[in-house]
């Protein structure tokens, strides 16, 4: 199984986004996110814009709603023909094996279809005190691993910090998405479970979901390609 970076391009509007993967070279087309800001602002013209220009789309919008509606909702994202699409794993397995049923509905490249675990910006304080889930992250988070595997899914979205215990309870082949990427000399931001691309490679995860340090940097192409080398070489 290959390993990869996706730059997360949470842009405002399209042109922002194309004018930044316009610094690549012609031979480069990075794998991006699409995110909510990007999706809600210019809706699907911007994935089939981004497919058409050769790049791998990870849309990423999160779907959590009743399992009818997520069904209803994937089948519309699966004619967008993106490669990887997510939920939330605490909609629960029932929710989860409805949006496979709606992507799989779609004749054609089956996407592939992972769930959030914890976000990289919930710490063991908040998982406490707000979602009054008591375990510790690392269980809480093996455990929804466990739940997304039996619905199907291929994988999940989680904290580097957490895919050796997901990749062990789980199996190698299951994917582990991991953002919360950052080098040793930025800031963290918003996330707090984060980690290195070098130290996210020797943690096991499968795909690093880089934003901020590569679309806010000076040259985003260089530290794209440092990326790159520091996690698949």
């Amino acid at each position: 199984m290959g390993k990869d970076v996706i730059i997360a391009c949470d842009f405002m509007d399209k042109q922002t986004c194309l004018d930044f993967l316009g610094q690549f070279p012609a031979n480069r087309k990075p794998y991006v996110k699409i995110g909510m800001e990007l999706y809600h602002g210019q809706g699907p013209e911007i994935v089939r814009e981004l497919k058409a220009r050769g790049h791998k789309v990870f849309l990423d919008l999160k779907l959590h709603d009743i399992p009818n509606t997520v069904e209803k909702a994937m089948a519309v994202l699966a004619g967008y023909h993106v490669d990887m699409c997510n939920v939330h794993a605490s909609g629960g397995i029932t929710m989860m094996k409805a949006a496979l049923r709606g992507l799989h509905s779609v004749p054609g490249i089956k996407p592939k279809l992972i769930a959030v675990t914890q976000l990289t910006s919930t710490s063991q304080a908040m998982l406490e005190s707000e979602l009054l889930i008591e375990k510790p992250m690392e269980q809480v988070v093996s455990h929804y691993a466990m739940c997304v595997k039996n619905a199907g899914l291929d994988g999940v979205v989680c904290s580097p910090l957490e895919s050796g215990i997901v990749k062990k309870n789980c199996g190698a082949s299951f994917l582990t998405v991991t953002p919360g990427i950052r080098f040793s000399d930025d800031s963290v931001g918003d996330q707090v479970r984060v980690t290195t691309p070098k130290k996210a490679k020797e943690l096991g995860s499968d795909y690093i979901v880089v934003g901020r340090p590569i679309t806010e940097a000076a040259n985003p192409v260089a530290v794209y390609l440092q990326c790159i080398q520091d996690f698949t070489a």
